[in-house]
């Protein structure tokens, strides 16, 4: 991956939903109607076990597991939980993996955790888009994600939405913004460089304060309760992915989306072998499963996620990239630092700066 992400695919669409809580969920293989294990029409069965971990919403999951062990015959066991939290399950398991792979979460927070990866080249590696691309190959990319700006419409009256990151440090807003503790969720903390940089990284720590202040003490646990808070009209606004909040506006939820006027981010999120996985083998096929020409497709139809293929079609009913404005991401800061802005960031939240 270059060093600053600053182009976009207006590709596919799939939504990358992150957990708040963790929790163990084997899988249940397929079958067929006579109750027999299902047998795929597209491969051969290979067998075998691949153990799990991600922060993805069930959504998103389940059909994707299951059409790869309808595919192969190898069993997923599904560990979740947030993406802070699981990188630290990873972390205190490196002796001893008990996953094979760890699949979504900002890859700016996967890059900061590359110790603990196992680098894979992906057989997909030639079809994605260059500018998504990881140099050393710890990861892999699975969809570009924008940040942007979620508000409630029977909450904003028309003409006074925001325009950008700026207007969310408006007194008038003390209380009503929705956002995630970046410590937890990896998308978060995207959104935390994002907006720093959008106000001159060092110099945005200034913003931070003001934006932390009108979160009146509102930190959430998990980024699902930010785009289900503003839904349900717990939130007049929030800080939340692209894809989730397109999908509550396809779903018929009175809520809109803005595309911060200083710019935005488009961060992939990503997965990655875990180092010393027990089923290596197994985890490079889901690796490969997950950028393959199809899952990617599918993930454009049925989610709302941008592609990071080359090849993947122009997706119809979200913002095309030439009209999004990008900030000039660092990635490899925002990874080598990420332990120190959580902290900083959680000093301000305690009132300690």
């Amino acid at each position: 991956m270059k060093k600053s992400l600053t182009s976009l695919l207006s590709l596919l669409l799939v939504g990358s939903l992150i957990g708040c809580s963790a929790k163990e969920t084997p899988t249940a293989k397929p079958t067929d109607s006579s109750g027999q294990p299902a047998t795929s029409k597209t491969s051969p069965k290979t067998g075998g076990k691949l153990t799990l971990y991600s922060p993805n919403a069930a959504e998103l999951n389940n059909p994707i597991i299951k059409e790869f062990q309808d595919r192969t015959g190898i069993e997923v066991q599904l560990i979740s939980g947030g993406t802070g939290d699981l990188l630290k399950r990873v972390q205190a398991e490196a002796t001893n993996p008990l996953g094979d792979v760890f699949w979504a979460g900002g890859a700016d927070s996967l890059e900061a955790y590359k110790k603990y990866f196992e680098p894979y080249k992906t057989k997909e590696y030639d079809n994605i888009s260059p500018q998504y691309v990881d140099k050393n190959n710890v990861w892999t990319p699975f969809a570009a994600l924008p940040m942007i700006i979620m508000y409630n419409k029977e909450l904003v009256k028309a003409g006074e939405e925001p325009k950008g990151w700026t207007d969310l440090t408006d007194p008038k807003w003390k209380g009503k913004i929705a956002y995630a503790d970046p410590a937890k969720s990896g998308s978060s903390y995207t959104q935390l460089i994002t907006m720093l940089t959008a106000n001159g990284k060092d110099q945005g720590w200034g913003f931070i304060k003001k934006f932390v202040t009108n979160l009146d003490g509102k930190v959430l646990s998990g980024s699902g309760q930010v785009y289900k808070g503003v839904a349900d009209k717990e939130f007049a606004l929030g800080v939340t992915l692209e894809e989730a909040a397109y999908r509550y506006v396809e779903g018929g939820a009175k809520v809109g989306i803005i595309y911060p006027t200083e710019g935005t981010s488009a961060v992939p999120d990503g997965a990655a072998i875990i180092k010393g996985a027990k089923n290596m083998e197994d985890a490079k096929k889901f690796i490969d499963f997950l950028v393959s020409k199809d899952v990617q497709s599918l993930i454009q139809k049925e989610f709302k996620r941008r592609s990071v293929r080359k090849d993947a079609e122009v997706i119809q009913g979200i913002a095309q990239a030439k009209d999004i404005k990008l900030v000039d991401y660092d990635f490899d800061w925002a990874s080598s630092k990420k332990d120190e802005n959580i902290k900083r960031f959680g000093k301000i939240v305690s009132g300690q700066e």
